[in-house]
């Protein structure tokens, strides 16, 4: 068996505790109008020339076990990202047993925007997971991403009542999500679903020169990114709600 991937970042300080290496999935089912990597978008990724390679899961420990030590000293691990991770769930568990079974800690950064099977079949595998949350309003998230979260959101709550740590993370586009009414419609979804620990993510140009350089359209260009002080008040309504909500992630 072998997985697609089209990054390894090693010594990230993001996407969970301590000192991480992020392992990017090649493949998306969603299309984010403001996405980072839109390199990773294609399941064939030629078409993007993304530079992914495949990979078999001895192959990828390989390369994950090097800097074990620094995971242990720090409270660290990996954390699969993407793309979307889930879209190769059979390869992402098998990564998972051997992680476990190398004491490596795990974490999951996902959209959740996949079948209940498939969300199940993986979900106990990690020690904890981030997933995203673009838009409380199924046709506002459909407009933003490309698909609804008639899927996503059955599945944050099956995390939530997993028993494994599970993150809600609000990506804040200016424009899609950030008005006073969004504001509200988020901290209703969040105290329906019952999130205990919530991340608000300001919007960043990181990857906008990405899309010049594939010959793709990016509808932000020239949007003025946010900073940490922009989402105090966000944070602040959500915080009447939800027990730990922390800018950043």
């Amino acid at each position: 068996m072998k997985g697609l991937i089209f990054n390894i970042q090693k010594f990230s300080l993001h996407d969970g505790a301590g000192i991480r290496t992020s392992v990017f999935f090649q493949g998306c089912n969603m299309r984010c109008k403001w996405c980072s990597n839109p390199e990773s978008l294609e399941t064939r990724p030629e078409r993007q020339n993304s530079g992914a390679r495949c990979y078999t899961v001895p192959e990828l420990m390989a390369e994950l076990v090097k800097d074990k030590a620094f995971y242990d000293a720090s409270g660290g691990g990996v954390t699969l990202t993407g793309g979307e991770p889930l879209l190769q769930p059979e390869f992402v568990c098998e990564l998972c047993d051997s992680l476990r079974a190398a004491e490596i800690g795990i974490a999951l950064e996902t959209s959740a925007n996949v079948t209940e099977d498939v969300f199940q079949s993986v979900l106990h595998k990690f020690n904890a997971i981030h997933i995203d949350m673009k838009h409380y309003d199924a046709e506002a998230h459909r407009r933003g991403t490309g698909t609804g979260n008639a899927r996503i959101v059955p599945n944050i709550i099956s995390a939530l009542e997993s028993g494994v740590r599970t993150i809600i993370r609000i990506p804040v586009i200016p424009g899609f999500n950030d008005s006073p009414d969004d504001i509200r419609g988020f901290a209703a979804l969040l105290d329906l679903v019952g999130a205990r620990d919530v991340q608000l993510l300001p919007f960043h140009q990181l990857g906008e020169s990405k899309y010049e350089k594939l010959g793709l359209k990016y509808e932000y260009t020239g949007t003025a990114q946010l900073y940490e002080e922009n989402l105090e008040h966000f944070a602040r309504v959500l915080r009447d709600t939800v027990e730990n909500v922390q800018i950043g992630g």
